[in-house]
């Protein structure tokens, strides 16, 4: 499992690096961009978007059932996930919008009820949850304005402001509002994850992979929904991003079932195999926070013209970059130390708060 979370926290690099540009808009595109683009955007469809944060959370939701089953009980739990959200709330308002951890906290404050199910409970419960949650953020999506801003034009150059207070103040406002949507949309389809996410830990796929049944499924899953939502993609209108967020959630879902199933395979619960990976998933608090620290220094202190000037693939290059550094990073820490800093600090205040 540390070598599938090594996996989830590297891939949050290309998932999230437009978002450190406009965070609004996520990539804005040049009115004639360059085949690259094109490229790129279609192997993420395929491959990358929601692909590392759903595989984050089936993840979360399988560490959740794991710790219960150590300690027969939600007190240690409950004392995690405060201070997870405590977490999320600081990196939310002071550094970075997009945050997962208060997201992931409240979420699984709320998939504790569910520890106890049985596995036809939680797949029913899990699926009705993603579905509510689709629902609920294509209600959000259909009021999303339908007209297309270009990088090269009037509007986005007027939009985009380099000083990094700027930033700061409308950061915490788009905090505020990422905040007030979480228990509308974002907690119901993260909850039904991590239900699912228990449900395939019960099923032993993490230590054994999909059985047959299991492997065709999400291999149709994700072909028809990703090709579905790449068909559909071109069509811009509220209702159709709509759509597109629905079926993506699916997609997703189908798609980090199958890389948990890739990794399972490839590393045959060996401790040996890809070591570096899984000492990147004993780090991945840390290596996430470090994530948004240099993307911040780059995006909105140092570079700041590179938002201006980027398409996909410098964003790809520069994200390729930063996995090396982090993984450069992890192989030497992990010679010294076995817990990342952040665990080690996340781990005390659990205790400290059990024992107060």
């Amino acid at each position: 499992m540390d070598f599938i979370r090594g996996v989830a926290v590297l891939g949050l690099v290309y998932m999230n690096a437009y978002a450190f540009g406009l965070f609004e808009y996520g990539y804005t595109s040049l009115t004639n961009p360059p085949v690259s683009d094109s490229i790129i955007h279609t192997f993420s469809s395929l491959f990358v978007d929601g692909r590392f944060r759903t595989l984050f959370s089936l993840l979360f939701g399988a560490g959740l059932y794991i710790q219960w089953q150590r300690y027969k009980s939600d007190v240690q739990l409950k004392s995690r996930l405060y201070w997870l959200i405590l977490f999320g709330l600081a990196h939310g308002f002071l550094l970075w919008a997009g945050d997962i951890l208060f997201v992931y906290g409240v979420s699984g404050w709320y998939a504790l009820k569910y520890l106890e199910s049985d596995n036809e409970l939680l797949l029913k419960r899990g699926t009705a949850f993603i579905l509510l949650g689709g629902v609920t953020t294509g209600l959000v999506m259909y009021s999303a304005p339908a007209d297309i801003i270009y990088r090269n034009s009037e509007d986005f150059i007027s939009l985009y402001n380099p000083h990094y207070i700027d930033y700061f103040i409308s950061n915490i406002s788009m905090n505020a509002l990422m905040i007030f949507i979480v228990p509308i949309m974002t907690m119901w389809m993260c909850v039904g994850i991590m239900l699912i996410g228990i449900y395939l830990y019960k099923q032993d796929v993490f230590s054994k992979g999909l059985n047959s049944q299991q492997l065709t499924v999400a291999v149709i899953v994700s072909i028809i929904f990703s090709v579905f939502r790449l068909c559909i993609s071109q069509y811009n209108s509220g209702f159709m991003y709509a759509i597109q967020e629905l079926i993506n959630m699916f997609a997703a879902l189908g798609m980090a079932a199958l890389y948990i199933h890739l990794v399972v395979k490839f590393c045959n619960n060996s401790a040996h195999v890809g070591k570096l990976i899984q000492q990147a998933g004993r780090l991945a608090f840390t290596l996430y926070i470090s994530q948004t620290l240099m993307q911040l220094l780059l995006y909105k202190v140092l570079f700041t013209h590179w938002v201006l000037s980027f398409n996909r693939i410098d964003y790809w290059l520069v994200a390729t970059a930063l996995v090396a550094l982090q993984l450069l990073f992890t192989f030497i820490y992990s010679r010294y130390f076995s817990q990342g800093p952040l665990e080690f600090v996340w781990r005390k205040l659990t205790k400290a708060k059990i024992n107060a």
